[in-house]
């Protein structure tokens, strides 16, 4: 199981994680929209645009796994989001984002396209797809 969680722009999933039994793990919140500054500690200001402006209390690979949802669809924002992720984690990696992303997350982070889809509330114009660089189960069929 994961100690330390940390969600990169992916506030659906931080709110989830919350929700949960969370005697075992802690989770934070990486995000640029300050409405989540609700959350105290856990609130991490982040704009991927400075991928490494990072308070100092987030030390270097502090983290199980880095759930990552890049708010745009292009190799710009996954390459600075990117670095921001590789900084963080221990070594497991969950990304979400469109399956035209698939070559790019694969070269810069080292993540399949798994089995998994994702479902949104809203209709998306790409199709949304689940990447990660270790063995989830997501690999299996649902």
């Amino acid at each position: 199981m994961f100690s330390r969680i940390a969600c990169v722009s992916a506030p659906s999933v931080y709110q989830k994680l919350r929700t949960l039994h969370r005697e075992d793990f802690s989770v934070y919140i990486f995000e640029y929209d300050k409405r989540f500054a609700i959350y105290g500690e856990e609130f991490i200001f982040y704009d991927y645009n400075n991928p490494l402006d990072l308070p100092e209390k987030i030390a270097a690979h502090s983290f199980d796994i880095v759930i990552a949802d890049p708010p745009y669809l292009s190799k710009e924002c996954l390459g600075k989001m990117s670095e921001t992720i590789k900084y963080l984690t221990r070594g497991k990696i969950l990304l979400c984002t469109g399956a035209v992303m698939e070559e790019e997350a694969a070269k810069l982070l080292g993540v399949k396209m798994c089995k998994f889809i994702p479902k949104h509330t809203r209709t998306l114009g790409n199709e949304f797809r689940c990447y990660v660089n270790y063995d989830s189960g997501l690999d299996r069929e649902i």
